[in-house]
């Protein structure tokens, strides 16, 4: 248990900060920069990069729409893809964001063997239906569902 209390610290104070620091979530900021790192990508492309689901991503990138921090444009290849870019707004923002948790949580994630990563799942799976809480929705870090 001290291990996720420790994520979970980590995650809360680094939400406080990036909302006292930029005025944005953490996991918008996390977002934002995986867009910036792909421009131009699709919904689904920030999914993978942020190792969540294409329904928890579309409502932060909806709500980085409204702040006029990344646009959303047809794909001239196939209009049906929305493409997404980071705006002049959002690239300031990201010069004196600080780096966020979800992206450290990411980065060691990714770094551990592949058997690791997948025992580590398989053990959260296996708790959270123990737990009864298997159907609780999977949504980006303190990120309210609208």
């Amino acid at each position: 248990m001290d291990g996720l209390r420790k994520v979970v610290r980590a995650l809360r104070s680094g939400n406080a900060q990036a909302e006292r620091a930029i005025g944005i979530s953490s996991a918008q900021l996390f977002a934002l920069r995986a867009i910036a790192a792909q421009p131009g990508g699709s919904l689904g492309d920030v999914a993978e990069r942020t190792l969540t689901s294409q329904s928890s991503v579309s409502e932060v990138v909806s709500r980085l729409v409204e702040h006029g921090l990344i646009t959303r444009a047809a794909s001239p290849k196939d209009r049906r893809r929305l493409e997404l870019t980071v705006s002049d707004e959002g690239r300031r923002l990201l010069e004196r964001a600080p780096a966020t948790v979800q992206e450290k949580l990411a980065s060691g994630l990714l770094s551990l063997p592949p058997q690791q990563r997948q025992a580590l799942a398989e053990g959260f799976d296996a708790w959270m239906i123990a737990a009864g809480l298997s159907t609780v929705p999977a949504d980006m870090f303190f990120e309210d569902t609208r």
